[in-house]
């Protein structure tokens, strides 16, 4: 094992944002994400003897006095018994885009690296970090491109590692309802459409990378392609992809990228060769609302059909300083109870919480990376078709919209080999 104690594993986070501290811009993130999810979930998970030694790191060692001061006002000064202690990479001085190889070194075979960088990183780091032999849980997209992804497969199988995409939506108990009722009973696939989007404000926080390395839609299509393919396994396989694209809002803050992406993707059952369309919507372009995101999709069926609205839980509430907002505390439940942090029930919680323990689990020799291809995690291994329809997406957008064909090995497999763009006859 690579902690000193068999039952801990050691974790290094690998990026410094919204998503891992909160921290946006020197204060706290403008959304529902202010005290961050990954940070502060291994500092709990440290105070219940899960994990032990935390290291984070991120390009910019020069932004981490003032990320452990929003720590310490957002986490340390909110949550009683919540020890910070955390290994910073590169030292507060430096600026270096590569501290991830000098930080993946200073862990061991075994310990699990957490990856929340920009999309066009993710391959850099997580192969530093598989070659370590480190375990490695990835945020959506894993990668943009097919080929990367089976490079990290192949690259996983040969230093036996579990490798992970983090999507916490197949933790929500709606969606995981919604897809046990669909592959109970719900016949082939005929139609699905879903939609997600954020607010304006969310160019600003992403202006960095938004149009340069990655899109709206590899950031938010993603948890709706991810539970399509998850739904569908054994079921239907994405043959088609065509994409569309709403423009203005974005060009007009001088942010070259689109606003809104629509991916129409055509799924073909494979028992008896029938088709089904689903149509993905993505948009950072949306209003200021009651939520920071709106996500929601309805699917149907040949025996039947189903409708989620994850946004809106019954739940609102309505402050002098914050106005009106609908809450899901299902995700996240930030206020504390009696002094402590009580959100480990919370999907955005068990997504990392499943996997440490699976990580340790492998470690301990119980189980092995491969256990877990069952669905019960995203795997590396059973990711590839999300993998393979975000970047048809984008390579049709680039060609003015022409539909992309994805390839497969024989007329049952689930596996996408590549693809090309369609031929009309």
């Amino acid at each position: 094992m690579a902690s000193n104690d068999s039952s801990k594993v050691n974790v290094l986070m690998v990026g410094t944002g919204e998503y891992t501290t909160g921290y946006v811009g020197g204060k706290a993130a403008d959304s529902d994400k202010g005290a961050g999810v990954v940070a502060l979930t291994m500092f709990d998970l440290r105070r219940r003897n899960k994990v032990d030694r935390i290291g984070m790191c991120g390009v910019n060692g020069k932004k981490f006095p003032g990320i452990r001061t929003h720590m310490q006002t957002n986490i340390g000064d909110v949550y009683d018994k919540m020890d910070l202690t955390c290994d910073t990479f590169p030292s507060d001085e430096q600026v270096d885009p590569k501290a991830y190889e000098v930080a993946c070194q200073s862990f061991q075979p075994g310990d699990i690296a957490i990856i929340f960088t920009p999309d066009d990183t993710h391959f850099d780091i997580a192969m530093a970090c598989i070659q370590r032999g480190m375990h490695v849980m990835v945020t959506k997209p894993i990668v943009q491109t097919l080929d990367d992804h089976q490079k990290l497969a192949k690259a996983a199988s040969e230093k036996g590692v579990l490798v992970g995409v983090e999507v916490h939506k197949r933790l929500d108990p709606f969606y995981a309802d919604a897809r046990d009722r669909v592959r109970g009973g719900l016949g082939n696939f005929q139609y699905m459409y879903a939609y997600m989007s954020q607010p304006k404000h969310q160019l600003e926080t992403f202006k960095a990378w938004a149009g340069k390395s990655s899109d709206i839609s590899y950031y938010l299509n993603s948890h709706h392609i991810d539970w399509s393919e998850w739904t569908l396994a054994g079921v239907a396989r994405p043959i088609r992809v065509t994409a569309t694209a709403s423009t203005g809002v974005a060009k007009s803050k001088d942010i070259d990228t689109e606003d809104s992406i629509t991916l129409t993707v055509q799924w073909e059952n494979i028992n008896d060769k029938t088709l089904g369309c689903a149509v993905y919507t993505s948009s950072w372009a949306a209003p200021k609302s009651d939520v920071h995101s709106q996500q929601r999709f309805f699917f149907m069926g040949t025996k039947g059909e189903i409708s989620v609205d994850q946004a809106h839980r019954g739940a609102c509430v309505s402050t002098d300083s914050n106005g009106y907002a609908s809450m899901n505390p299902l995700f996240m439940k930030y206020t504390p109870t009696n002094g402590m942090f009580s959100g480990q029930g919370c999907y955005g919680v068990r997504s990392f919480e499943n996997f440490i323990d699976a990580c340790s689990d492998v470690n301990a020799g119980t189980t092995k990376p491969s256990d877990y291809d069952d669905g019960s995690l995203a795997t590396v291994y059973t990711t590839l078709q999300g993998t393979a329809i975000l970047e048809a997406g984008r390579k049709s957008l680039d060609l003015g919209g022409r539909p992309m064909d994805i390839q497969y090995d024989g007329d049952s497999g689930m596996e996408p080999t590549g693809m090309t763009a369609h031929v009309f006859k």
